[in-house]
């Protein structure tokens, strides 16, 4: 029997006219955060909601109907990451929806576009050691990345 797997998608209220088309073709193709997930592997998307705007005010109701609907894994969209500035409170959304909802969090979803990365870099947004563990899951290499752009 194949595995599968029932997911979760959150993303940045800035971002709430998103339709979604980096995160579907990048869980389609297992790239970015997705790559953890085999090719062979069935992948679920059981919900996809915003935040809610600042300070996420859905965190605390989005991943429960995401468990009802037996989610086990929400991804914290690679918006979150990418936008400027970053989203502060990446590690507050994690953390709650561990604690609350006793699910498993990944940052990330599609791999960040070349584009951002060179902002970002340029900016020094990242440099913290926290920020390089929290991109980690979303970087690719640099033909994926300009794919993403």
């Amino acid at each position: 029997m194949e595995k599968k797997t029932k997911i979760g998608i959150i993303i940045c209220d800035r971002y709430r006219n998103c339709a979604g088309g980096k995160c579907f073709r990048a869980l389609h193709n297992r790239e970015g955060a997705f790559d953890q997930y085999g090719k062979d592997e069935y992948v679920e998307l059981v919900g996809y909601t915003s935040c809610g705007g600042c300070p996420g005010g859905n965190i605390e109701y989005a991943p429960e109907e995401m468990k009802n609907n037996e989610a086990e894994v929400v991804h914290l969209a690679t918006g979150f990451l990418v936008g400027y500035p970053p989203c502060p409170y990446i590690d507050h959304f994690k953390n709650l929806i561990v604690e609350k909802h006793g699910m498993k969090v990944v940052v990330g979803t599609h791999p960040i576009p070349e584009k951002y990365l060179i902002t970002h870099t340029k900016l020094g947004t990242w440099k913290a050691p926290e920020w390089k563990e929290r991109i980690k899951p979303t970087m690719a290499n640099e033909s994926i990345r300009l794919a993403y752009n």
